[in-house]
């Protein structure tokens, strides 16, 4: 606690890590804390309340968890008032193991129970006790708790959850166990807070899911398709992206309505995860090859200048030459926009960790060099298809290393960097692409 100017101020430090999802409960957790009068901080050493809001999908992940955790320990010791707690996927996986391996650790928090959070912090202030809330029946979608107050990070796009859990349970991931079973938020209230968001001045907005195309086959109030187009109506509203999507449940409808919207963002974020069906059966994935080929001719033929990208795992167990042969040849033959790329990493309580013929870590890593060679040739390619061509950005402020550098992301969510004159951060400006590479796309206002 600090006092400023006689006025007793407390604060809340947040370590996020993992998915979008993570980073919009961290803005509804901040919400909350300020109705009872803390604020958001990134200076550690005035934090009053320290949350490490955690991933559980990767074991490096956990491993950065654990690390960090072993470094607060010494906050403690030197602040005892320091509260300390861990929130998200990995606090759910493993609830009150966490106190027992480092009990200065005040609170465990699942990802069911994001909505106590100030009483659970109230609760330790006044008795300075251990909580662990983890409470999740796989087999009931817990309730979706509306009307928590949201503090916002930035000030031009909005992450905006429309449903929580999954049910696809893929043999490599954990998320249907620790996030639990599909639930999806009423229309009406996801309209009520895109409209929120835009009235604080937020120009863009972020759907998101599990696999947002299942939205809806739970409540039956509206599809996914149907949900685009009421957040598309939304008067202010600049542009509507969503992510993440499931092959197997990606309609005709959906597609229709990204052709006809006027402000849904023509990118589709389609993880594939492998290109042989051998793989893809063993992942649980219920689609193969061929279908997933038609999915993007139908894309591509209703929206021919739209941007494609995935997600990739390599080393996935059981994985031959030739499953990775056909891999490759299926990334020449998509040619995705980019890919995000991972090495399969064992995660303990799920089908695939005890599966045999695990692939060896060096091999591993070969083919994921590999691949990024493949793809990062196919981005290029792409990148140069557009030299020349005007495109809108959406103006975000300077780049990273240079002040006079601005950056932007164009509809098709690319990268774009351009010489700052008077545009300023939520403009929409018409950019000449004049050096496209792998990553980015160079250009200048036009």
């Amino acid at each position: 606690m600090k006092i400023i100017d006689g006025k007793a101020h407390r604060y809340v430090k947040f370590l996020v890590y993992g998915c979008q999802m993570n980073v919009a409960d961290a803005e509804r957790m901040a919400g909350q804390l300020a109705a009872i009068g803390y604020e958001r901080t990134e200076d550690t050493d005035i934090a009053d309340l320290l949350i490490i809001n955690t991933c559980a999908v990767r074991e490096t992940a956990e491993d950065k968890v654990y690390g960090k955790i072993g470094e607060i320990k010494k906050l403690k010791r030197e602040n005892p008032q320091l509260i300390f707690g861990i929130t998200g996927c990995m606090a759910q996986k493993e609830s009150d193991k966490l106190i027992k391996r480092a009990p200065h650790i005040d609170f465990v928090l699942g990802t069911g129970q994001v909505h106590e959070l100030t009483k659970v912090v109230q609760e330790i202030q006044q008795e300075r006790g251990h909580v662990v809330n983890t409470a999740l029946d796989a087999k009931v979608a817990p309730a979706i708790a509306e009307g928590s107050p949201i503090a916002r990070e930035g000030s031009l796009s909005a992450w905006v959850p429309i449903m929580y859990g999954c049910n696809n349970f893929c043999t490599y991931c954990i998320v249907p166990y620790v996030r639990g079973r599909e639930r999806s938020r009423r229309p009406e209230d996801v309209v009520k807070e895109v409209e929120q968001a835009v009235a604080q001045g937020y120009k863009e907005v972020t759907l998101l899911g599990q696999n947002v195309n299942s939205y809806g086959k739970d409540h039956k109030l509206a599809t996914f398709a149907e949900l685009l187009k009421m957040v598309d109506k939304v008067e202010g509203i600049k542009r509507v992206r969503f992510m993440t999507s499931h092959p197997k449940d990606l309609s005709d409808e959906v597609i229709d309505a990204i052709a006809e919207g006027e402000h849904l963002c023509e990118h589709i974020h389609l993880p594939v995860q492998y290109g042989s069906n051998h793989l893809l059966k063993a992942m649980n994935r219920v689609y193969t090859v061929e279908s997933y080929r038609e999915l993007v001719k139908k894309i591509r033929a209703k929206l021919p200048h739209a941007s494609l990208t995935t997600d990739l795992i390599v080393g996935f167990p059981g994985e031959t030459e030739d499953d990775f042969a056909q891999m490759l040849d299926f990334l020449k033959e998509i040619r995705y926009d980019s890919a995000y790329t991972f090495i399969y990493s064992k995660r303990s309580g799920t089908p695939a960790a005890e599966m045999e013929n695990q692939v060896d870590d060096a091999v591993k890593k070969e083919r994921l060099n590999a691949l990024m060679a493949v793809q990062n040739q196919i981005s290029l390619e792409i990148n140069q298809s557009l030299q020349d061509k005007v495109m809108e950005v959406m103006v975000e402020g300077p780049s990273k290393n240079d002040d006079s550098v601005w950056t932007g992301h164009t509809c098709t969510n690319k990268i774009v960097l351009f010489n700052h004159q008077d545009e300023q951060p939520g403009d929409f400006i018409q950019v000449k692409i004049t050096h496209p590479q792998t990553w980015v796309l160079k250009g200048i206002r036009v």
